[in-house]
């Protein structure tokens, strides 16, 4: 696993998937990502993940994937084991893109690619995360482009999306 400080892209890194194994992220090379920490009991949950999934459904086969990290950071509002959480998304939310090993995003413990999306795009009040639903968008080549409020809807980015996938 790269360390944050020697990463060059999203693809340097290896993440555990929800049931503990590794997946090593350059897998999504040529693909354009939306980097998402989520949690079931926000009142942000709703509306993140539905939308998450119309864009989901509608750009998948187009080279879009997104990457959900749940988080417990925030509120306490991802309490769950990390097959709660799976079912939890795909049960009620119809998420088919990957669900991730929960991982803190800010702090010492913070995982080394949140880390590096961090250090990539800071935020409006620094470089922390602020709660759950912050979103990075990540080019084809593991780029950090942007980085999302959570409070911003996943259809408002959607022609960023598309401008990354060449579909605009």
């Amino acid at each position: 696993m790269a360390a944050a400080s020697s990463a060059t892209s999203v693809h340097d890194f290896t993440v555990k998937d929800s049931s503990g194994k590794d997946v090593d992220l350059s897998v999504y090379r040529g693909k354009v990502l939306l980097i998402v920490n989520v949690a079931s009991q926000c009142g942000l949950t709703n509306s993140n993940y539905t939308q998450q999934a119309q864009l989901y459904e509608k750009y998948k086969n187009q080279g879009f994937e997104i990457l959900a990290f749940p988080c417990n950071q925030f509120g306490g509002q991802e309490p769950g084991t990390n097959e709660e959480i799976a079912q939890f998304a795909c049960t009620r939310f119809k998420a088919d893109y990957p669900i991730f090993d929960k991982v803190d995003v800010n702090g010492n413990n913070a995982a080394p690619i949140y880390k590096f999306l961090k250090s990539s795009k800071g935020g409006l009040f620094g470089d922390s995360i602020k709660w759950n639903f912050s979103k990075f968008l990540v080019d084809k080549e593991g780029r950090v482009v942007d980085r999302y409020a959570p409070t911003t809807s996943p259809l408002s980015i959607e022609k960023d999306i598309k401008k990354l996938l060449g579909s605009s």
